[in-house]
This record gives C-alpha cells, structure tokens and sequence, in this order.
C-alpha cells in the first residue's frame, strides 16, 4: 500500500517488507526509490478499501496476492500499472549532459535510469518474443544501437547516446557477474533476472570486444524451463511416429543435426520427456543448461575444471544410466564416448552442426569413428530448420500459374527423381480445395507488426538405419549414395518437407529456400 513521499522515494506498507521481488517491481513501475514499512494485512486490507474504490482494491489486492501465471506456468509481470516506455528512458538518458560514473556503486543502484533502462529492455524483449537482443557500440559522436532477433530476423529496437555505452555495458556484467574492468577479451556469463526485476528470465551474455576498441553484448533469451511435448514441435504424422518409435529403443544413437538456433536442443528435451519415466534413470551433459526437466539428472560442462563433455559422458557410465543426452558432439574424443556408450546398453541422444541427416553420418565418419561401430549405434538422424510461418490473421490465398506449380513440382522432385504428374496428383488429393491447389501470400497487419509472418515452423528431414543405410556406413560410402538410400526407404528432405507445408498454408517459398539449399 502506498503511503506518501519522502525524500523523492515512496514510501510503502508491506506485509512483508523483505519481499524483494515486490519491492522491485514497485520500484521499476513507478521509476521511484522504494522505501518499504512493515503494516499487517488487516490494515493494509483497510487502507485499500478506505483510499480506493473497491473493483480497484480487490484487482491490487489479487495481483498482489500472487505473481501472475502465463500459460506455461512462468513468472510474468502485471500490468495493472501503467508501464514506462523504453523511449521515454532513451530520452531522460540522453538529457543527462554527462556520462554515468563507471564505479561498481554506480552501475548496480537499483534507482538510477542506466539499471531502469537495462531492466526495460529485458522485459521488452521477452514479452516480445525476442529470442536475442544485440548491443552494438560504434565510436566517436555515433549512437549504440539495439537490436532485438525475432522469428530469425533482426530489427532496430532502440538507440542511446554515445557517452553512455561504457555504463550501459558495465551494467550488464554486473547482472552477468562478468568482470566489469576487462574489456580486451570476450568473455561469457549468466543473467537470473529475477534478481533485478519482476520477471523470471534467465539470459545467456556473450561480450566481444571489436576492432573500435569498443565492446559489443549479446544477450541470448533462453527458453522456457520446461519441455514442449515431441506433438507441439510440429512434426509431420509419420516423422513423429518414426521418432517415436526410435527413442524407445532400450540403446542405440540418435542425433538431432542443424545450424545454432534450429531449435536442435529444444528438440532434444521434447524427446527425453517423451520417455522420462520414473523407470528409467537419464544423465545429461549439457553447455549450457537451458532447459530443466524433473527426473532428469544433468551435468553443466565446465571445462576450468576438467569437466568436459568426454569426461562427464565417461562418468556416466559408472553412473547407471539408461539414456545419456550429451549437448553436442564437439570433438572426436566426445564422439567415440558417446558412441561407445551406445554400444553398451544404453540410449545416446546428441546434436551436431550439420545441414542434413546423410551428411551427419559422414561428418563423423571423418571425424575417425569406425564404421562398423558407428554403423551399430546408430538409429537414426534428424535434420531440422525453423522458416517463418505466415501470419494466420492476414495471409492471403491464390491459386498458382503453371510457371509457379512447375516451379514446385521440379524442386520437390528432383534429387529423389519422383514422377512430377503421380506428385502432382499426391498433391491435389491431399490438399486441393475443389481440384485446385491454393497457395498463401505474406500481406502484413497490426498483429504481425506489417511483416506478413509471426511465429516458426520446423522443417524436418528423419534418416532411419535401414539394412541398405548399414551397410553403406560400414563401407564408407558416399554422400550421395547414402542420400540415395535414405529417400528409397521414404525420407523426405528438408525442402520437401518446406513444400509440404507451403501447400497446407502454413509458410511460403521464400521463407523454405530461405532454411533450405
């Protein structure tokens, strides 16, 4: 309950005034320093009755009571106050006519504008759905400049006068618990921003000094905590029944492949909640932990002392593990480990940096596995790409020419060599709207801010070990031919699977070839 001021800080009645998180947020919503005072429920009840009208007292009261829940059950912020904007903190920085001092006093008081600032573009970023948020510093009179990645694709946030970027960097190692006086090398940390705001949100920070003599952050927004089930990731009906059956393997490998940002280690934790049983006991490795599952036990690399994914994956096996999900296949030592755990008894799940199933497998093979080994472990490989769905609320249909539909028919069919007229067929009996194919056009409205696109859609490639696939591993065989092999026994490529979902309406071709060569 807010009593009065004193000093430029407003006073306020708690009934616990050590609840830090409140306090913050008061302190972020009002721009004002908080002084806390202690009163009891029955006289804070009163106060609120007595001073505000009573609709406004009970939702004050109810926000109060409980921090809100999203649908996925995560902390978020109210909004029964009226919140600043970033622009209105950009201009009370800029009207300040001298840098902010650089002490480490300085750069944590939680009321100054630099930390109100900071905190305003974490919260804008994830309420926005940002997956990144870039701070780019450029020298002499020239602005810093923000910039927020969304559905893969970066846009301009904001920009703040040149003789704060020094605090505005400062600041954020701090959170990091980075060290705020080295600036020649890059270093890397962690931001829990409950700690400093009203909202759990925990942030990978990467700081790169450049060539300026500047510094450049990159913030990384993680993921939520808890794993989205392998239905909500968007497989096609037979791709997710096929991986399904493959993880249920009592042992063997199955890696997830694709550039950073595929969503290769969200896929990877829908994958382990899918067969995390109280009956099974799962060990991870991972670099780092962004996603938390209960059941599973899980291990942070920290190579400073000797924790190495090969490491941990050898203590592992003295561990009595079922399945091992091992982060990703950095290096020949972490490979064989991995491998060799599959071979005796136990269920390997791993990423690599790959652009296609096949080629994963001879990506390894050049790394030195033995073929007969890896051909063994293996079950299956997953390739997978996030293109730009089209915005549901203003995408537009029309019916294709035939330059268009030829177009489609020869980059569906020709690395498979598929028959263009008995596809052309698949596809008018599967998605034709009164015998005629339909595609969708980006257009652009107020929901998707006038891009044409809102959200992602994965875009998948599932290579099973066939017979036929086995035997081309052990021969070392290649990557055409084990290309060849996996489309005889019914994969589809990433850009098939792109096309699939440009004729169900759901992307266009520009975003596919986009993600796919």
């Amino acid at each position: 309950m807010p009593l009065y001021m004193h000093d430029s800080a407003l006073v306020v009645a708690f009934e616990d005034p050590f609840n830090s998180r409140a306090i913050e947020e008061i302190r972020f919503l009002t721009q004002l320093k908080v002084l806390p005072v202690m009163s009891s429920h029955e006289d804070i009840d009163a106060a609120r009755k007595k001073y505000y009208h009573a609709q406004v007292a009970d939702t004050y009261a109810a926000a109060m009571a409980e921090p809100a829940l999203s649908k996925g059950g995560e902390y978020e912020f109210h909004s029964t106050v009226p919140e600043v904007k970033i622009n209105e903190l950009a201009s009370r920085l800029s009207t300040q006519d001298h840098a902010i001092d650089l002490t480490l006093e300085a750069v944590t008081e939680s009321d100054n504008v630099l930390v109100q600032f900071v905190n305003k573009i974490i919260l804008d970023a994830y309420s926005s759905g940002v997956s990144d948020i870039h701070i780019e510093t450029y020298p002499g009179k020239n602005n810093t400049r923000i910039r927020f990645r969304k559905d893969g694709s970066l846009t301009d946030y904001v920009e703040i006068p040149p003789n704060f970027r020094e605090a505005i960097i400062s600041r954020i190692k701090v959170m990091a618990q980075m060290d705020i006086a080295n600036r020649r090398k890059p270093q890397d940390g962690k931001i829990d921003f409950q700690h400093f705001g009203p909202a759990k949100i925990e942030l990978r920070v990467v700081t790169m000094p450049t060539s300026t003599g500047l510094e450049d952050i990159v913030m990384r927004v993680l993921a939520p905590a808890k794993p989205l089930p392998m239905e909500k990731l968007g497989f096609a009906p037979d791709i997710l029944a096929h991986l399904k059956n493959q993880v249920e393997h009592p042992y063997g490998l199955i890696l997830v492949c694709g550039p950073t940002g595929s969503g290769k280690t969200t896929t990877l934790h829908s994958m382990l909640g899918y067969i995390n049983t109280p009956t099974r006991k799962i060990w991870t490795v991972e670099d780092p932990v962004e996603i938390t599952q209960a059941g599973l036990r899980q291990v942070q690399v920290n190579n400073k002392i000797g924790l190495s994914f090969a490491s941990i994956v050898r203590s592992f096996l003295r561990a009595d593990p079922d399945v091992i999900m091992v982060g990703e296949m950095r290096d020949q030592e972490t490979t064989k480990a991995a491998i060799e755990a599959s071979l005796t008894g136990h269920l390997v799940l791993s990423t690599l940096h790959t652009n296609t199933a096949p080629e994963s497998v001879t990506r390894l093979l050049d790394l030195g596995m033995d073929p007969f080994n890896f051909a063994d472990a293996l079950l299956a490989v997953l390739a997978q790409r996030l293109a730009k769905s089209l915005c549901p609320k203003c995408k537009q249909a029309y019916t294709p020419d035939q330059q268009e539909l030829d177009l489609l028919l020869t980059e569906y069919c020709e690395i498979s060599e598929l028959n263009q007229q008995q596809t052309l067929q698949d596809w008018k009996n599967n998605y034709a709207h009164d015998g005629q194919l339909r595609l969708h056009k980006a257009v652009g409205c107020k929901q998707c801010n006038n891009t044409g696109y809102k959200g992602r859609l994965g875009l998948h490639e599932l290579m099973t070990v066939s017979a036929e696939v086995r035997h081309l591993i052990q021969t070392r065989a290649p990557l055409h031919a084990l290309q060849k092999a996996a489309l005889s026994a019914g994969m589809r490529t990433l850009k098939q699977d792109g096309i699939v979902r440009v004729l169900q309406g759901l992307t266009d071709m520009t975003q596919v070839r986009s993600v796919c060569a």
